[in-house]
């Protein structure tokens, strides 16, 4: 199935819990729907923050709030009593046999991660959608944001693993395998449900790849946040997540040297110089009360979508080094080099760093290699790989 996407570009934004993640979100929007172009805002939140940031109420399905600008939060709750409902429907069958008693839809609460579910399908959805130009996101904090991302991949993964797409052996072995268990199996059933999940997984995997999604952090200057945008930064490097800009939340206006402020305001100003040398800032001011509404959002000043931010990407040498060497260059800003971990499994390479991990899969180039070494320098991440003779073409 092939899976078409309108050229829409794509805002995460994500940050410590308490930063201001949504308001940042609703002031993105804003600002992105008054200078004309067709904006969506998605958030998760069970309870209506987003709308409440906008100055009125957003609901399972989309509202205009705005000339250009819609808001969306999915009823994660609906959304997990439909699969279940459709869940119970195919699997009929199975349940009969086993003398399973059905789940009312009205008896179902739903799990832990259903909200971040139901924003993976909204995600989906907006992106094959084309009454909009820019899709802001309201993830969660950031840790859960990046386990979220990295989620429709991960399924993925384990799904080959578990269920290969080759169903013939599977169709071979059903008779045997139903006589062993005593019941018939659903083989069939299994690999349509799989492929069924692979599909819709795929969808959300690229919308997070595209090269129009980006990541916007939020975060408070100051010793905190300094500490969380470090560890936030790494963990997108790591899944080849562009970061678009930062915004600085909560700025202290500028106080007399006497005053209780000054020390606090130090603090800020010594982090946003520090930010300043890496990223984009953009500061949003302190207003002195919890932003509601259009009027606020507009004092934050938070710009709408860079269309200039440039993605990540993880380039590998077209052609082999004057020693017979390819390099393959991760940039990994802030990795610690004791906390780095690098492990080849057959045609994957499982990279850790700190508490981020990811799966890749080698280019076919590289496959054709064995590792020769791997070092750290100025935040680059440089793996050597040198050809194996017995895999690798030989010249004429």
């Amino acid at each position: 199935m092939r899976l078409a996407f309108n050229p829409m570009r794509t805002l995460l934004i994500t940050g410590p819990g308490g930063s201001g993640r949504t308001t940042v979100a609703a002031a993105t929007a804003l600002t992105a729907a008054r200078e004309g172009t067709p904006t969506l805002v998605l958030s998760a939140d069970r309870t209506d923050t987003l709308g409440a940031a906008l100055g009125t109420a957003t609901g399972a399905e989309p509202v205009r709030v705005a000339p250009d600008l819609t808001a969306w939060r999915p009823d994660a709750a609906a959304g997990f009593r439909a699969d279940l409902a459709a869940f119970q429907d195919r699997a009929a069958g199975v349940l009969d046999l086993l003398g399973a008693a059905r789940l009312d839809a009205e008896e179902v609460t739903p799990l832990p991660g259903a909200e971040e579910l139901a924003l993976l399908r909204a995600l989906r959805d907006a992106a094959l959608s084309e009454r909009f130009e820019l899709l802001v996101v309201d993830l969660p904090p950031a840790p859960q944001a990046l386990a979220l991302l990295a989620l429709p991949a991960e399924l993925r993964r384990y799904l080959r693993r578990l269920l290969p797409p080759e169903r013939q052996a599977a169709r071979a072995l059903r008779p045997v395998l139903g006589r062993l268990a005593g019941v018939p199996m659903p083989a069939e059933w299994l690999y349509e449900t799989a492929s069924r999940w692979d599909v819709e997984l795929a969808a959300v995997e690229a919308v997070v790849a595209d090269p129009g999604t980006a990541v916007r952090l939020v975060a408070e200057p100051g010793p905190a946040g300094l500490d969380a945008v470090h560890g936030v930064a790494l963990g997108l490097a790591v899944r080849a997540l562009p970061l678009e800009s930062l915004v600085a939340t909560r700025v202290l206006p500028e106080a007399p040297a006497d005053s209780w402020l000054a020390g606090p305001v130090a603090q800020q100003r010594k982090a946003l110089e520090e930010w300043r040398q890496t990223y984009t800032v953009h500061p949003a001011a302190h207003l002195g009360r919890d932003p509601r509404g259009p009027d606020d959002l507009a004092a934050l000043a938070v710009p709408g979508a860079d269309p200039a931010s440039v993605p990540v990407e993880w380039p590998v040498t077209d052609r082999l080094a004057e020693d017979g060497v390819l390099v393959w260059c991760i940039p990994l800003p802030g990795a610690v080099r004791e906390e780095l971990d690098l492990v080849r499994r057959g045609d994957e390479l499982v990279l850790t760093a700190g508490p981020f991990r990811r799966i890749v899969p080698l280019p076919s180039a590289l496959r054709r290699c064995t590792v020769d070494g791997a070092a750290l320098r100025d935040g680059e991440l440089r793996i050597r790989f040198a050809p194996d003779p017995a895999l690798w073409p030989r010249e004429r």
